[in-house]
Formats: structure tokens, C-alpha cells, sequence
């Protein structure tokens, strides 16, 4: 059973009148939809399985609704927010409704993909309702910047939790997925309805359970090596390897003498390849073709 006092998180009439005092509305250019259900924030943090030593980083907290939950079940938690007037608004809304636990709470006002460092102990965990329209390439950066995140939970469009928990040969395997398995062991960890959100969005939501992989992948290629395949790969996913990373390695010809080298068909396409095969496609590059045309 939740600690929570009855009147700690926010309801549907909190989050309006709060909106209201403010001057807010939601915009569609920040893929802003405020969560106005107490059970659905009390499930997130369930799910995430906050546990009372962590240091939770929260991104795009918005009003604050998932924000006390966390404040209520973490050690502390700090929240990255881009609008000014949501920024300023926040550290009052906790103090306000969980006083006692208002010294626990950090926030930086910044665009969370510029952040490089966070105040207080590094994170352990990432727990975020992230804007549609931004939510991978946060996510990502997230990540990488910060290795001690164990794990992460993140409410998304519906679709973008397929993408990011696909395996290898299914049609929505891409570039998400692939980055995300370079860092975590990712699984759908269940789905949100619309209602829930205010506005409701035109799509459903879903929730993405990322664990950092204890070990990484093992390859002596860089991040950004790998990554490139990968990108190169799916800009033109229809074609064979052979044909896709042709730019990549200087000619269909040095593409299939990396790929073959790496132990993968150059007729495979990159939705067939898991995260340690493109590692190993990357391993091969040939090296004479880095200083030669640009052509």
C-alpha cells in the first residue's frame, strides 16, 4: 500500500486549477499531455520499482504529477525541465505537497538533450513521461551521459515502445532499437490508455522497462563507430547490407568484405542483425577506404 498522503498527488481538478493559476496549455510543440491520474503516476513508480536509496532524474516533469510520487518512494529526485513558467512553478508544487520531503528535490531548468551533468549523487535511475516528439533521442542521450542510470522506465507513444523493444526481424526493428540494446536489456513493461492525459493525446502510450546491461556489448569499436552502421543501414532499410553500407565502407565490394568478414550475409537487411552483429560489422571496416575519396 502507498505512504501517500490522499491529498500529496495531484487529480484532475489539482492539475487544471494548477494550469489555470499559471496560465498553462498545453502545446503541441513540447508534446506536452500532463498525467492527471494518482494510480497511473503510483503504477509508473511501481513499475520502475523505485526503491528508497535511489536518486531518481526525471525528465519533462511538467506539472509535477509523476514528480511527488517519486518524491514520495525514491531518496531524491531530480527533474530536468525546459518551460520557464513549469520550471518556476515546481519546486512551490512540492513544497506545497510534500513538504517534508521538499529538501529531497532538485531541479535544472535546461533542454534535457544540453544537460551534462546533474546535481547531487549521480542518478540510479531515469523515470519519465517523455514528450513524443523528442522521446528516443532523450532517452539516448539520457544513457549515454549518464552510465550510473541502472534502470529506466519511460512512458512513450505507443509505437515508439514497440520500436524501442523490438527484437531482431520484426518490421518495427530500427535504429532505436538497436541503440537502446547497446546500453540496456529493453522490454514493453505494459500500455496506458489516452484518458489518462490531459489533453488526451490521439495515440496510445506504453511503457519501456530498459536494464543497463551489466556487461557492454564486446567489440573494440567505439559507440559512435557502431552507431554509424546502424544508421547507415536503416537510411535505406529495403536493400541488402551490401547495397546499404556501401557509402558507409567506400563500395558495395569493401560493404561485403566487412560484412563476410563479420560472419553476416551480405544479403541480410539491417532488421535481421542484433546489436553484437553490427558491433562486429563495425570491427571490420576496411581501413584503407577511411583516407581515400569522399566521393
Amino acid at each position: 500500500m502507498s505512504t501517500t498522503e490522499p491529498d500529496a498527488l495531484l487529480g484532475p481538478a489539482d492539475i487544471r486549477e494548477l494550469a489555470a493559476a499559471l496560465g498553462v496549455r498545453p502545446t503541441k510543440q513540447r508534446g506536452q499531455n500532463f498525467v492527471i491520474d494518482a494510480n497511473t503516476v503510483r503504477r509508473i513508480v511501481r513499475t520502475a520499482e523505485v526503491r528508497p536509496d535511489d536518486v531518481v532524474v526525471e525528465v519533462g516533469p511538467g506539472l509535477g504529477s509523476l514528480t511527488l510520487a517519486l518524491l514520495e518512494a525514491a531518496d531524491r529526485v531530480v527533474a530536468v525541465e525546459i518551460d520557464d513558467v513549469l520550471a518556476g512553478a515546481l519546486p512551490a508544487t512540492v513544497a506545497a505537497r510534500l513538504p517534508e520531503r521538499a529538501d529531497r528535490f532538485s531541479l535544472v531548468h535546461s533542454d534535457a538533450m544540453l544537460v551534462t551533468e546533474l546535481p547531487g549523487p549521480a542518478p540510479t535511475a531515469l523515470v519519465a513521461n517523455l514528450p513524443y516528439n523528442v522521446a528516443v533521442p532523450v532517452l539516448l542521450t539520457m544513457l549515454e551521459r549518464f552510465p550510473s542510470i541502472e534502470r529506466t522506465l519511460v512512458m512513450v507513444q505507443a509505437e515508439v515502445a514497440d520500436r524501442l523493444a523490438a527484437r531482431p526481424g520484426n518490421k518495427v526493428y530500427g535504429v532505436p532499437s538497436v541503440k537502446a540494446a547497446w546500453y540496456a536489456h529493453v522490454k514493453r513493461a505494459g500500455s496506458i490508455g489516452r484518458t489518462v492525459f490531459w489533453p488526451a493525446p490521439n495515440v496510445d502510450s506504453g511503457l519501456v522497462s530498459l536494464v543497463r546491461r551489466t556487461e557492454p556489448v564486446r567489440t573494440t569499436a567505439s559507440r559512435a563507430e557502431v552507431f554509424a552502421v546502424v544508421d547507415a543501414a536503416f537510411a535505406q532499410r529495403r536493400k541488402t547490407l551490401r547495397a546499404a553500407l556501401a557509402g558507409w565502407a567506400g563500395s558495395a565490394a569493401a560493404a561485403e568484405t566487412a560484412l563476410v568478414a563479420a560472419g553476416v550475409s551480405p544479403q541480410a537487411r539491417g532488421e535481421s542483425l542484433t546489436v553484437e552483429e553490427f558491433a562486429a560489422v563495425a570491427e571490420n571496416k576496411p581501413v584503407h577506404q577511411t583516407s581515400g575519396s569522399s566521393a
